[in-house]
């Protein structure tokens, strides 16, 4: 069985290597350090998940990309899990406005990401 295809973006290096780290035996991975080269490559080869930062430099943060993603017949069944120091109930709103599927506030359980992607993986597979 082919393994998905998950697309971490975030600009810090450490947070790519965690994701990496717990995720890579069970996912193919790619990696993005902004929102402007996550588009690219999901424009190129559009992944299963995203695992998205919010605030990255370039001209394209994590909730304009998830927006992006979810508005776009051809993408929208990705999945976006926003990863983000932005805990403010309005951030999580504004994640859940857009269209993102889960969020989770750093500093978080990586273990957790992988359990919530399986879930959300799982409820997206074909029938």
């Amino acid at each position: 069985m082919e393994k998905r295809r998950i697309l971490v973006v975030d600009d810090q290096p450490s947070i790519r290597l965690m994701v990496r780290l717990t995720l890579q035996e069970a996912y193919e991975l790619d990696e993005a350090e902004n929102g402007d080269e996550a588009w690219e490559k999901i424009q190129d080869h559009a992944p299963d998940a995203l695992v998205l930062d919010v605030m990255m430099p370039g001209s394209i943060n994590g909730f304009q990309l998830c927006e992006r993603v979810k508005k776009d017949v051809r993408l929208k069944h990705i999945v976006v899990v926003l990863v983000t120091a932005c805990g403010q109930v309005s951030d999580q709103e504004m994640g859940r406005a857009l269209g993102a599927d889960a969020y989770f506030v750093k500093p978080f359980s990586p273990l957790d990401l992988e359990r919530q992607l399986t879930r959300l993986l799982a409820d997206d597979a074909p029938a």
